[in-house]
Protein backbone atom coordinates (compact mmCIF):
# COMPACT_ATOMS: atom_id res chain seq x y z
CA UNK A 1 0.00 0.00 0.00
CA UNK A 2 1.95 3.13 -0.62
CA UNK A 3 2.84 5.57 2.17
CA UNK A 4 0.09 8.05 1.29
CA UNK A 5 -2.96 5.56 1.52
CA UNK A 6 -1.04 4.01 4.82
CA UNK A 7 -0.93 7.05 6.60
CA UNK A 8 -4.78 7.95 5.28
CA UNK A 9 -5.63 4.44 6.46
CA UNK A 10 -4.18 5.18 9.86
CA UNK A 11 -5.81 8.60 10.23
CA UNK A 12 -9.27 6.92 9.20
CA UNK A 13 -8.72 3.98 11.62
CA UNK A 14 -7.80 6.43 14.58
CA UNK A 15 -10.90 8.59 13.65
CA UNK A 16 -13.06 5.57 13.54
CA UNK A 17 -12.56 4.66 16.96
CA UNK A 18 -13.39 8.00 18.45
CA UNK A 19 -16.16 8.20 16.38
CA UNK A 20 -17.73 4.69 17.74
CA UNK A 21 -16.48 4.94 21.46
CA UNK A 22 -18.39 8.45 21.39
CA UNK A 23 -21.33 7.52 19.32
CA UNK A 24 -21.85 3.88 19.39
CA UNK A 25 -22.43 1.77 16.30
CA UNK A 26 -25.69 2.73 15.54
CA UNK A 27 -25.49 6.60 16.07
CA UNK A 28 -21.42 7.03 14.23
CA UNK A 29 -21.37 9.15 11.17
CA UNK A 30 -19.18 7.95 8.00
CA UNK A 31 -19.78 11.85 7.31
CA UNK A 32 -17.97 12.83 10.13
CA UNK A 33 -15.12 10.39 10.19
CA UNK A 34 -14.62 11.85 6.78
CA UNK A 35 -14.56 15.11 7.56
CA UNK A 36 -11.99 14.27 10.85
CA UNK A 37 -9.62 12.70 7.85
CA UNK A 38 -10.09 15.32 5.85
CA UNK A 39 -11.37 13.50 2.89
CA UNK A 40 -14.97 12.72 1.07
CA UNK A 41 -16.46 10.65 2.05
CA UNK A 42 -16.34 8.48 -1.07
CA UNK A 43 -12.27 8.84 -0.57
CA UNK A 44 -13.53 7.03 3.20
CA UNK A 45 -15.72 4.70 1.23
CA UNK A 46 -12.93 3.53 -0.81
CA UNK A 47 -11.28 1.66 2.40
CA UNK A 48 -14.29 0.45 3.85
CA UNK A 49 -17.29 -0.42 1.90
CA UNK A 50 -19.29 0.19 4.61
CA UNK A 51 -19.83 1.47 8.44
CA UNK A 52 -20.55 -2.38 9.44
CA UNK A 53 -17.21 -3.39 7.49
CA UNK A 54 -15.50 -1.05 9.55
CA UNK A 55 -16.39 -1.39 12.86
CA UNK A 56 -15.53 -5.22 11.69
CA UNK A 57 -12.03 -3.94 10.88
CA UNK A 58 -11.58 -2.61 14.62
CA UNK A 59 -13.09 -5.32 16.07
CA UNK A 60 -12.54 -8.74 14.58
CA UNK A 61 -9.02 -9.21 14.51
CA UNK A 62 -8.97 -9.08 18.32
CA UNK A 63 -11.99 -10.85 19.04
CA UNK A 64 -10.93 -13.87 16.39
CA UNK A 65 -8.21 -13.90 18.30
CA UNK A 66 -9.69 -14.27 22.04
CA UNK A 67 -11.29 -17.27 20.41
CA UNK A 68 -8.15 -19.03 19.15
CA UNK A 69 -6.48 -18.31 22.36
CA UNK A 70 -9.28 -20.22 24.22
CA UNK A 71 -9.51 -23.07 22.37
CA UNK A 72 -5.54 -23.44 23.39
CA UNK A 73 -6.22 -22.88 26.94
CA UNK A 74 -9.19 -25.45 26.84
CA UNK A 75 -7.18 -28.11 24.88
CA UNK A 76 -4.28 -27.74 27.19
CA UNK A 77 -6.48 -27.74 30.55
CA UNK A 78 -8.05 -31.45 29.13
CA UNK A 79 -4.46 -32.46 27.96
CA UNK A 80 -3.18 -31.85 31.48
CA UNK A 81 -5.17 -34.23 32.74
CA UNK A 82 -4.41 -36.83 29.82
CA UNK A 83 -3.66 -39.65 32.30
CA UNK A 84 -4.30 -38.90 35.85
CA UNK A 85 -6.40 -35.98 37.40
CA UNK A 86 -5.51 -33.80 40.78
CA UNK A 87 -8.06 -31.60 42.05
CA UNK A 88 -5.11 -29.03 43.09
CA UNK A 89 -5.51 -28.07 39.75
CA UNK A 90 -8.72 -26.38 39.69
CA UNK A 91 -6.73 -24.14 42.73
CA UNK A 92 -4.13 -23.13 39.95
CA UNK A 93 -6.39 -21.98 37.58
CA UNK A 94 -6.18 -18.71 35.80
CA UNK A 95 -8.17 -18.04 33.16
CA UNK A 96 -9.53 -15.01 33.80
CA UNK A 97 -6.45 -13.20 34.47
CA UNK A 98 -4.92 -14.29 30.91
CA UNK A 99 -8.28 -13.26 29.67
CA UNK A 100 -7.68 -10.02 31.05
CA UNK A 101 -4.28 -9.66 30.01
CA UNK A 102 -5.39 -10.42 26.32
CA UNK A 103 -8.59 -7.82 26.68
CA UNK A 104 -6.24 -4.49 27.98
CA UNK A 105 -3.86 -5.47 25.11
CA UNK A 106 -6.60 -5.20 22.65
CA UNK A 107 -8.86 -2.60 24.60
CA UNK A 108 -10.41 -0.11 22.34
CA UNK A 109 -11.19 -3.06 20.22
CA UNK A 110 -12.92 -4.32 23.53
CA UNK A 111 -14.37 -1.35 24.31
CA UNK A 112 -15.86 -1.17 21.18
CA UNK A 113 -17.08 -5.02 21.28
CA UNK A 114 -18.78 -4.76 24.88
CA UNK A 115 -20.22 -1.01 24.93
CA UNK A 116 -20.98 -0.18 21.59
CA UNK A 117 -21.69 -3.16 19.10
CA UNK A 118 -25.13 -2.55 19.57
CA UNK A 119 -26.52 -2.94 15.76
CA UNK A 120 -23.84 -5.32 14.55
CA UNK A 121 -23.00 -8.64 13.74
CA UNK A 122 -21.37 -8.53 17.45
CA UNK A 123 -23.58 -7.40 19.60
CA UNK A 124 -24.12 -11.01 20.80
CA UNK A 125 -20.70 -11.42 20.62
CA UNK A 126 -20.84 -13.26 24.53
CA UNK A 127 -23.46 -15.90 23.62
CA UNK A 128 -20.86 -17.34 21.40
CA UNK A 129 -18.00 -17.37 24.35
CA UNK A 130 -20.85 -18.74 26.20
CA UNK A 131 -21.47 -21.70 24.08
CA UNK A 132 -17.90 -22.20 23.34
CA UNK A 133 -17.10 -22.57 27.35
CA UNK A 134 -20.21 -24.69 27.65
CA UNK A 135 -18.82 -27.42 25.19
CA UNK A 136 -15.43 -27.16 26.54
CA UNK A 137 -16.60 -27.49 30.14
CA UNK A 138 -18.92 -30.77 29.44
CA UNK A 139 -15.74 -31.89 27.17
CA UNK A 140 -13.60 -31.76 30.61
CA UNK A 141 -16.57 -33.13 32.78
CA UNK A 142 -16.63 -36.15 30.57
CA UNK A 143 -12.78 -36.25 30.58
CA UNK A 144 -13.03 -36.71 34.08
CA UNK A 145 -15.72 -39.18 33.95
CA UNK A 146 -13.17 -41.76 32.30
CA UNK A 147 -10.61 -41.41 34.43
CA UNK A 148 -12.82 -42.27 37.59
CA UNK A 149 -13.81 -39.39 38.96
CA UNK A 150 -17.48 -38.80 40.24
CA UNK A 151 -18.70 -35.94 38.86
CA UNK A 152 -22.44 -34.55 39.57
CA UNK A 153 -24.90 -33.94 36.99
CA UNK A 154 -25.49 -30.43 36.47
CA UNK A 155 -29.22 -29.56 33.89
CA UNK A 156 -28.17 -28.11 31.21
CA UNK A 157 -30.03 -24.85 30.80
CA UNK A 158 -28.07 -24.52 34.71
CA UNK A 159 -25.13 -25.19 33.28
CA UNK A 160 -25.96 -21.94 30.56
CA UNK A 161 -26.72 -19.74 33.01
CA UNK A 162 -23.59 -20.03 35.08
CA UNK A 163 -21.27 -20.37 32.25
CA UNK A 164 -23.30 -17.12 31.36
CA UNK A 165 -22.94 -15.12 34.69
CA UNK A 166 -18.91 -15.97 34.49
CA UNK A 167 -18.32 -14.87 31.13
CA UNK A 168 -20.02 -11.58 31.37
CA UNK A 169 -18.23 -10.79 34.95
CA UNK A 170 -15.47 -11.22 33.11
CA UNK A 171 -16.47 -8.20 30.72
CA UNK A 172 -17.78 -6.15 33.34
CA UNK A 173 -14.27 -4.39 33.74
CA UNK A 174 -13.89 -3.12 30.47
CA UNK A 175 -17.41 -2.09 31.07
CA UNK A 176 -16.94 0.36 34.34
CA UNK A 177 -13.63 1.36 33.00
CA UNK A 178 -11.57 -0.72 35.28
CA UNK A 179 -7.68 -0.15 35.43
CA UNK A 180 -5.28 -3.20 34.24
CA UNK A 181 -3.77 -3.33 37.91
CA UNK A 182 -7.47 -3.08 39.34
CA UNK A 183 -9.03 -5.84 36.49
CA UNK A 184 -6.09 -7.96 37.28
CA UNK A 185 -6.52 -7.99 41.17
CA UNK A 186 -10.36 -8.74 40.20
CA UNK A 187 -9.80 -11.60 37.61
CA UNK A 188 -7.77 -13.71 40.44
CA UNK A 189 -10.61 -13.20 43.27
CA UNK A 190 -13.05 -13.81 39.90
CA UNK A 191 -10.86 -17.40 39.50
CA UNK A 192 -10.85 -18.22 42.86
CA UNK A 193 -14.70 -17.82 43.11
CA UNK A 194 -15.43 -19.72 40.09
CA UNK A 195 -13.43 -22.76 41.29
CA UNK A 196 -14.63 -23.03 44.12
CA UNK A 197 -18.41 -23.04 42.66
CA UNK A 198 -17.70 -25.28 39.93
CA UNK A 199 -15.77 -27.87 42.26
CA UNK A 200 -18.51 -27.16 44.92
CA UNK A 201 -21.33 -27.84 42.01
CA UNK A 202 -19.63 -30.82 39.94
CA UNK A 203 -17.55 -32.71 42.52
CA UNK A 204 -18.74 -32.44 45.97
Amino acid sequence: MPRDKTENHEKIVAAAYEEFLKYGFMDASMRRIADACNMSASGLYKHFPSKEEMFAALVEPAYEGLKKTFFQIADQDIGIMENSFHEEAWDENEETVWTIHYIYEHYQAFKLLICKSQGTRFENFTHELVLLEEESTIKYMRKLKKLGIRVNRVPKKELHLFVTTSINAIFLTVEHDFSKKDALLYARHLDAYNTAGWKKLFLD
